[in-house]
């Protein structure tokens, strides 16, 4: 738990100056834009997706189902990645001096490495799904050409560097403000007097380590692909490649949750007139997780028997240990925060908590989907993408929402509007949440995943994928709703 002292956080050494603090705003607006953007057309490509599980898109082929599929996951998770980057590099303004070039430079990488992964799947129909499992890419039996390959590996290999380079960048100032330890909190484990560590920094720091891990993976998977792809003697193993693409993948997914958990650290307090403070328990929580983020990936490899069996019962080690230190203690810290306190239920304060909310709930999902006796049922069935967009779009999707939010209004000083707020969240719950009660009704039922078209054998599948396309019409309006209000205010803040 964290406690209720007050906090002095000095932003002596941050912003220089309100101009680049209105240049630091206008890039954080513009990546929100993005975001926003994005979603909306990897939503509309996730809708014909179910559209077309329930029948009733027939012109969908199967080749650019599996096209859109590999878009969808890599665009969701890229997109949301990013969109937590750019809120934690402009609240952490407030603490250290991150590099404004250097933030620019990640947006435009992240423009071009967007574009080819486009070009590779839509217009080159690449299509192996996000974890481009060896030898996948390099066996299309005709349907992408060669040449959406080197698209496809380029674009993953642009935000690769983009984005790494964008991670040293912040770790580099937050060491510079606090040295790495000390922004780690690790004086405060040893019970050492000195410079107190914000939570939002110590979460910031451990999420930022985690993901250079997971780029460093990545890494090593392109140079090797790309050794096999050139035509060398390099013959890859599917097993190591396999381990190297979950260990990013999950990483990054994970890494993306904590940035979100951050922003929830930051933001929440001064919307409840409490502030946070960073204990021995918060401190040992974060270190922790570090560690455990490496580790859990393997939950995904359970099917794989020649796997090293001391892997498997590490992975499921693993999994049950990281849902203590980071979410329980946010879950607590979140409780703590509302519980008898005088919140400004605003747009922001709702979906921050209804995000951590989301990561809760989908975080049972996924302890019981890396428990090695409900994983043999659940593997390849609907209640994989149950819990993952459980997790993700009811919960960092909301955080990071709720963060846009926070910014247009702070940007512009347009007051809140709690009944449109209100309605906003309901909308939006209600919609996401039967959208992944459908998936986990599938999944509980055996209804298998990553099918274009359910044959007749299967016909449950397609009754919930019809049933699912009410909720995510609801999903959709309440979207609408909150992009109206926000988006707006987030246009205005461009010249504010």
């Amino acid at each position: 738990m964290a406690a209720s002292d007050a906090v002095p956080v000095s932003p002596a050494t941050a912003r220089e100056s309100d101009a680049e603090a209105r240049l630091w705003r206008r890039l954080t607006v513009a990546w929100m834009l993005i975001v926003f953007a994005l979603f909306l057309v990897l939503l509309l490509l996730g809708l014909a997706m179910r559209l077309s599980q329930a029948n009733l898109l027939q012109k969908l082929t199967p080749e650019y189902f599996y096209a859109i599929l590999t878009l969808h996951g890599l665009g969701m998770v890229g997109t949301w990645f990013v969109g937590a980057m750019a809120g934690v590099s402009y609240q952490l303004t407030r603490f250290a001096r991150p590099s404004l070039g250097v933030a620019r430079f990640a947006l435009l990488g992240t423009l071009l490495g967007v574009v080819l992964l486009i070009a590779a799947t839509l217009v080159g129909r690449f299509g192996t799904g996000w974890y481009f499992l060896h030898p996948l890419p390099f066996y299309s039996a005709g349907v992408w050409p060669q040449w959406a390959v080197g698209a496809f590996f380029a674009g993953l290999g642009v935000l690769g560097v983009t984005w790494t380079v964008w991670t040293l960048d912040l770790l580099r100032a937050l060491a510079r403000r606090y040295s790495l330890g000390g922004a780690l909190a690790w004086p405060t484990l040893r019970g050492r007097s000195g410079p107190e560590t914000p939570p939002f920094v110590l979460v910031t720091t451990a999420s930022l380590l985690s993901g250079l891990a997971s780029f460093a993976a990545a890494v090593i998977v392109l140079v090797l692909y790309l050794a096999e792809w050139l035509g060398t003697d390099v013959k890859n193993d599917p097993l190591l490649m396999k381990n190297l693409i979950f260990f990013f993948g999950h990483g990054l997914v994970n890494v993306t949750m904590y940035l979100g958990v951050a922003l929830v650290y930051d933001l929440l307090p001064p919307l409840t007139g409490k502030t946070l403070k960073t204990n021995r328990l918060v401190a040992a929580a974060w270190n922790l997780a570090i560690g455990l983020v490496l580790v859990v990936y393997f939950h995904h490899l359970y099917m794989d028997f020649i796997q090293p069996r001391a892997l498997q019962y590490i992975g499921q080690i693993g999994s049950y240990l990281i849902s203590i230190p980071a979410a329980v203690i946010s879950i607590f810290t979140v409780l703590y925060l509302v519980y008898r306190s005088p919140v400004r239920w605003n747009l922001t304060s709702l979906f921050l908590y209804f995000g951590v909310m989301g990561w809760a709930i989908g975080g049972v999902q996924a302890v019981i989907d890396s428990t090695i006796a409900a994983n043999f049922r659940f593997h390849n069935t609907l209640w994989v993408p149950s819990h993952f967009h459980t997790y993700y779009l009811l919960g960092v999707v909301m955080m990071i929402l709720a963060f846009a939010s926070h910014l247009g209004r702070e940007a512009t000083g347009v007051p809140d509007r709690p009944g449109l707020a209100r309605l906003t969240a309901t909308l939006f719950l209600l919609g996401g949440y039967g959208l992944v009660v459908m998936f986990a009704f599938g999944g509980a039922h055996s209804v298998p995943r990553r099918y274009s078209i359910y044959p007749q054998e299967l016909a449950q599948g397609a009754l919930y994928a019809r049933v699912s396309l009410l909720f995510i019409t609801v999903l959709v309006v309440g979207i609408l709703l909150y992009l109206w209000d926000t988006a707006r205010n987030c246009w205005k803040a461009m010249s504010a």
